[in-house]
């Protein structure tokens, strides 16, 4: 019988070089300036970049960390900026957005995008650069400033079709409490409000980031290059506005639709209240009736009609009373 071939296992070194070898970020250069872009980067990366960069350690804790508020470092002696900014990110898994962090460096003469997570823009944006060579020449012969504007306004951009979303469910939402099916609403509008939640606490603290950034990001930016960023200032408080606006809407469906549950429950107990008072005399006098006690009229047919008589007399009389109160 022919023996199997031998399984050749890695040995140790070789394994070792397999786990600590370090992500690769991709890297356009063009004009004398360098973007480099890496998705979710891992300790060693970073580190690789700071060495080249001449970063501060404390601006490599922040890359790796998850749990980055939105700021800006601005290293004057160094020559470089660095910021972190928050953009909403939908998440299928538990299918509500999440904050993605972008942290990115400005230096004079590169420009680094490191996302904790991926970002289209950004990644459509990076390989339209690679992909055009006119087009990157173009872009990045105006300065690391101009680019860092590009990146943004594409990623604001990506923002409003997430607010049209919500604004979309929204109106489908007020459709669905005026035309009675506010019962199995309750959950949308919760889920809706939970969206426009999240999305405030992601917009909230960029406000002033981004006032900080466009003040700092200047000495990177050509004179006649300097209002572009206001643009991105208006975009994110646009976002901010339409996000109050639609806090309001959802509030106040929320209460329109615990109103019309409301209303709804109180006409099936007006109801059940009004059967309930039409039985109690009935019953009153089938009780009183029922007693076992010789009475005019006992044992005979003509006390069984009357007495039958009586009961309806008092149904009609009470009907048309609440008819009369239009409580019915």
């Amino acid at each position: 019988m022919p023996s199997l071939p031998r399984i050749r296992r890695p040995r140790s070194r070789e394994i070792a070089a397999v786990v600590t070898r370090p992500r690769v970020p991709s890297e356009l250069t063009a004009a004398g300036l360098t973007w480099i872009h890496l998705d979710a980067p891992d300790a060693l990366a970073a580190g690789m970049l700071a060495d080249r960069f001449g970063w501060h350690p404390l601006d490599v804790e922040d890359i790796l960390s998850k749990r980055q508020r939105p700021k800006v470092d601005d290293y004057v002696d160094d020559g470089y900026l660095f910021t972190v900014l928050h953009f909403p990110v939908y998440d299928s898994a538990v299918q509500r957005l999440n904050a993605a962090e972008l942290d990115v460096f400005v230096g004079p003469d590169y420009l680094i995008t490191l996302p904790t997570v991926e970002l289209l823009p950004l990644t459509r944006l990076f390989q339209r650069c690679e992909e055009n060579e006119a087009f990157r020449e173009q872009l990045f012969s105006k300065g690391s400033g101009r680019l860092l504007y590009e990146v943004l306004d594409d990623l604001f951009d990506y923002c409003f079709p997430i607010l049209d979303k919500i604004g979309h469910k929204l109106d489908s939402l007020e459709d669905d409490v005026f035309e009675g099916r506010s019962d199995e609403v309750v959950r949308d509008l919760s889920n809706a409000k939970q969206e426009i939640i999240s999305y405030r606490k992601i917009i909230k603290p960029e406000r002033s980031t981004l006032r900080l950034l466009e003040r700092h990001v200047e000495r990177f930016l050509p004179e006649e290059l300097e209002l572009y960023f206001d643009d991105i200032v208006d975009a994110a408080e646009r976002i901010w506005d339409m996000l109050d606006n639609y806090k309001e809407v959802v509030e106040a469906l929320e209460d329109t639709n615990e109103s019309v549950i409301s209303h709804r429950q109180n006409d099936v107990l007006r109801v059940l209240t009004v059967f309930s008072v039409i039985v109690l005399p009935l019953t009153l006098i089938t009780g009183i009736f029922g007693m076992n006690t010789n009475f005019p009229g006992f044992d005979t047919a003509w006390a069984f009609w009357t007495i039958v008589g009586v009961m309806g007399g008092a149904l009609v009389g009470m009907l048309g009373f609440f008819r009369y109160k239009k409580w019915l």
